[in-house]
């Protein structure tokens, strides 16, 4: 009797780079088709390397959200920018992203940061922001012959156009071997971590100028009971001025928080949260070593 064909199974580690602000979290959600990374408008919202891992049956694709690249401030910062080396390090694929109604000229200097020894593809997203097909294809068409080495094509992440192009091109370059994680797991991190990041995400929505970025959320207790989740958070914040800001006349904001983050937790856990939101002040925690790891950022 005639034996079955192989097939083979492919599976790799493809880390997604660029500026901040490019989309790099939002072309992680749409091809993955989960809400597993947050963003906003805000620049520098991702501020740690979280996995996002696309099992199908032929193939397994680890991608690697990375924090935007940025020249460090604060001892923060320099966490997030090792994020980016060790994304370096590990990836078989390299996603560059690139805003194209940006110049190439930032994209140049991003590139000139890191030093990749892997297959390259340079997206250029956004692409719906400019006026019609012909000058995307124009932009395109200038960015490979700049860039030859580089696969080129343009997507926009936001409403999902042209990234169904992606997989199939990062499909030639994996390596054949067999799944690294379990066929159901979408990410390395626990649920507290993305239930923190929940709401750190509403913060950034509700809250404006500098709040958002002195700001951590550190989940203190995650209960599950038989009809709900009772969740208590703490918010980091730098100054007393800022907690002020954050609570709102008469409990206003804090308030609002609470019910936007509920809302998006609920969501994501699919069941009944009940959320308690405290603030506490911190000086400068952004340059403490000690605070930083207490707060999740050595990982």
């Amino acid at each position: 009797m005639k034996e079955p064909a192989q097939t083979t199974h492919k599976a790799g580690f493809v880390n997604i780079f660029g500026a901040p602000n490019a989309g790099k979290s939002t072309l992680l959600n749409a091809l993955l088709g989960e809400q597993l990374v947050i963003t906003s408008a805000k620049v520098q919202t991702t501020r740690h390397r979280i996995l996002g891992i696309l099992t199908e049956p032929e193939y397994q694709i680890i991608f690697s959200d990375t924090p935007g690249i940025i020249e460090p401030k604060y001892k923060l910062h320099q966490k997030m920018m090792q994020h980016v080396k060790s994304a370096l390090e590990d990836a078989d694929v390299a996603i560059l992203l690139h805003d194209i109604t940006q110049p190439v000229e930032d994209f140049e200097q991003v590139l000139s940061t890191l030093k990749l020894k892997v297959p390259v593809l340079l997206i250029l997203n956004k692409a719906d922001l400019l006026k019609n097909n012909k000058e995307v294809e124009e932009v395109v068409r200038s960015y490979k012959e700049r860039f030859p080495k580089f696969e080129v094509f343009a997507v926009s992440a936001k409403d999902k156009r042209y990234v169904d192009r992606i997989v199939p091109t990062i499909l030639k370059h994996l390596p054949e071997a067999p799944p690294f994680y379990p066929e159901d797991s979408m990410s390395d991190r626990p649920v507290r971590f993305f239930v923190s990041e929940l709401i750190r995400q509403q913060i950034y929505e509700l809250y404006h100028e500098e709040i958002p970025y002195h700001t951590a959320v550190i989940i203190q207790s995650f209960e599950e009971k038989p009809t709900l989740n009772v969740i208590k958070a703490e918010i980091i914040v730098s100054r007393e001025t800022q907690k002020v800001i954050m609570i709102g006349k008469g409990g206003s904001m804090i308030k609002q928080l609470g019910i936007n983050a509920r809302k998006h937790i609920e969501e994501f856990l699919q069941a009944k949260v009940h959320l308690e939101l405290f603030i506490k002040v911190r000086p400068k925690w952004r340059d403490n070593d000690n605070y930083l790891k207490e707060y999740g950022y050595n990982s």
